[in-house]
């Protein structure tokens, strides 16, 4: 199932997406950092808010991890964990993806 087109991320950016899964429509973060894409489910696990704090910003100013904008926690791009906030050890929940034709595609 494709999440996006692989541009509609520039590098070292972020954006969101929202796509039916399940019957339901789920909200998606996609990351591309050091030529590698990251997709979490966007829903903090402390409170269960989506974390973006305009549509599609989810990174801090200096893009060095995700920051969630209800309460300013910081999670590692890398595997989702929670490094600074009231969700300590707690970490965002990933999704795998499959990256081809220029597209971001759902692992089944």
């Amino acid at each position: 199932m494709k999440l996006c087109d692989l541009d509609d991320v520039e590098e070292g950016s972020s954006n969101g997406f929202f796509l039916e899964r399940d019957g339901r429509m789920e909200s998606f973060m996609v990351i591309r950092r050091d030529g590698e894409v990251f997709v979490y489910v966007n829903s903090c696990p402390h409170i269960g808010a989506p974390l973006d704090f305009m549509p599609g910003k989810f990174l801090n100013p200096d893009k060095t991890h995700i920051l969630c904008s209800s309460h300013g926690a910081l999670f590692r791009i890398e595997d989702g964990l929670c490094v600074s906030g009231p969700c300590p050890d707690q970490s965002l929940t990933q999704v795998k993806v499959a990256v081809r034709d220029g597209g971001v595609y759902l692992s089944a």
